[in-house]
C-alpha cells in the first residue's frame, strides 16, 4: 500500500498509534515502528514518511 494511498485520516490514526506505542516506553523507536509497520500493514519507510508528516504538521497528540 503506498502511502500517497493512505487518506489523511489513515495517516494521522498510524501516527497516533506510533505516538502513543513510543510514549509507552516498552519499545524501542525502531521496535515501535516496526510493531506500528506491522499492525498497518505498511512498510517501515511508510511508517517513516508518515512520522515525518505528522511531526511537520504537529498532528495530534502531539497538540489539540
Amino acid at each position: 500500500m503506498a502511502a500517497k494511498s493512505l487518506t489523511v485520516q489513515q495517516r494521522k490514526s498510524i501516527f497516533s498509534a506510533l505516538v502513543e506505542l513510543q510514549d509507552e516506553h516498552t519499545h524501542t523507536i525502531p521496535e515501535s515502528k516496526k510493531e506500528i509497520a506491522s499492525r498497518y500493514h505498511i512498510t517501515k519507510e511508510q511508517v517513516d514518511l508518515i512520522e515525518r508528516e505528522g511531526l511537520t504538521k504537529e498532528w495530534p497528540p502531539l497538540v489539540s
